[in-house]
C-alpha cells in the first residue's frame, strides 16, 4: 500500500508552543551521540541495499570502519571525559560479542546505551513481524546483560526501516527514536501503543554527512557546530531546545580532526550555565513525564490533529 503522508506525527507549528524548560531552568538540552558500530566483512545480501560500495572484498571499507573500534572510540572517549560529558551510544548490538572490552569502559563511565541495530550491514527492509521482534528483543537482552542497562532509545541500523518499526519499538516499551528528523524539540509520535518522542538527532551536523557527504574541513565543521548550538541556545530562551551530535570515531576521531572538534565541545562546555549536559533517555523521560500531555493537548486545541497511527491514517 502507497501513503501520501506515513502519518508518523502531526504537523505542529514551532510558534506559541507550550514553554519547555529543562531541569535546572537551562534553556538547551544538548547530548553526543557516538556510533560504536560493527561492520560485517561479508555480510547476508538484502536485494534492497548494497553493504559496501565496492564487490567483496572491499578490504579497504572494512579496514577504514574497524580503525574506528580499534583507535577511535578510545580517542573519543579520552576527549569526552576531559569534558565531562557522557556520551549516548547507537550501538551496534552484535559489537557486545566482537568487542567487549569497549562496552565495559563505557559502562564504566555510565554512558547510556541505545539501539542501532544487531549490525550496519543488516538492515530492515524486507524483515517480517516476527524478525523485528526479534531484533529488538535481542537488544534488550543483550545489553541488558552486558551493561545492567534498559535501552530506551532506537535508530535504526543504517536508517533502514519498515512501516511497522515505530509502532514496535514503542510496544516494547522505548521511549524514543532517532529515526526523524523533522524538529527541533521532542514531539509525541502517533503510535499505536506506548509514549514513543521523536528526539531531535541530526543530519545536518552528522560528522558522517559533513566529512563523507559533504567533504568539509575539520575547521568548518566544528564552526558549523558552534553556530548550531549557538542558535538554538538563543530559540531556547523561549522554550526549551535541543541539540544532538551524532558522531562515528572513524571519521571525527582521525589525528588531523580531533582537536579542531575539541573546540565545539570546550565552546559548549563554557555555556554549562544554561545547557543541560545530559542522554538521551534523560531528555525523552522528562518530556515524557513533563511535557507529553501538553504537547498532545496544545496539538489538538490548534486543530492541526489528524488522527491514526504511522501509516494507518483516520478514516
Amino acid at each position: 500500500m502507497t501513503h501520501s503522508d506515513p502519518n508518523l506525527y502531526d504537523f505542529w507549528p514551532y510558534e506559541g508552543r507550550p514553554k519547555i524548560r529543562w531541569p535546572g531552568g537551562k534553556k538547551l538540552a544538548f547530548w553526543i551521540a557516538p556510533n560504536i558500530e560493527y561492520y560485517e566483512f561479508d555480510p547476508p545480501v538484502n536485494p534492497s541495499r548494497s553493504p559496501w560500495p565496492r564487490p567483496n572484498p572491499d578490504i579497504t571499507g572494512y579496514s577504514q570502519r574497524d580503525w574506528g573500534n580499534r583507535i577511535g572510540h578510545w580517542r573519543l572517549m579520552d576527549l569526552l571525559d576531559k569534558y565531562g560529558m557522557r556520551g549516548s551510544i547507537s550501538l551496534s548490538i552484535g559489537l557486545i560479542d566482537h568487542h567487549p572490552e569497549i562496552i565495559e569502559a563505557c559502562v564504566a563511565r555510565n554512558w547510556e546505551f541505545f539501539s542501532h541495530g544487531i549490525y550496519n550491514t543488516r538492515y530492515s527492509y524486507g524483515m517480517d513481524e516476527a524478525q523485528e521482534r526479534a531484533v529488538l528483543e535481542d537488544s534488550i537482552r543483550s545489553v541488558e546483560k552486558a551493561t545492567g542497562q534498559r535501552i530506551r532509545g532506537y535508530l535504526a541500523p543504517a536508517l533502514t526501516h519498515t512501516e511497522r518499526t515505530l509502532d514496535l519499538i514503542a510496544e516494547h516499551d522505548f521511549w524514543y527514536s532517532c529515526d526523524l528528523f523533522q524538529d527541533d524539540q521532542p514531539q509525541p509520535l502517533k503510535t499505536k501503543t506506548g509514549r514513543l518522542v521523536s528526539m531531535p538527532y541530526s543530519l545536518e551536523v552528522n560528522d558522517v554527512i559533513t566529512y563523507s557527504v559533504q567533504g568539509w574541513s575539520p575547521q568548518r565543521y566544528t564552526d558549523i557546530l558552534k553556530r548550531h548550538f549557538d542558535q538554538l541556545l538563543k530559540e531556547g530562551e523561549e522554550s526549551g531546545t535541543v541539540m544532538c551530535i551524532p558522531l562515528h570515531a572513524y571519521l571525527v576521531s582521525q589525528p588531523h580532526r580531533i582537536r579542531i572538534f575539541e573546540e565545539a565541545l570546550k565552546h559548549i562546555a563554557a555555556h554549562s550555565d544554561d545547557v543541560w549536559i545530559t542522554t538521551g533517555a534523560e531528555i525523552a523521560e522528562h518530556f515524557r513525564t513533563h511535557y507529553w500531555d501538553e504537547s498532545v493537548k496544545d496539538i489538538a486545541a490548534r486543530g492541526v490533529a489528524t488522527g491514526g497511527t504511522g501509516f494507518a491514517p483516520a478514516r
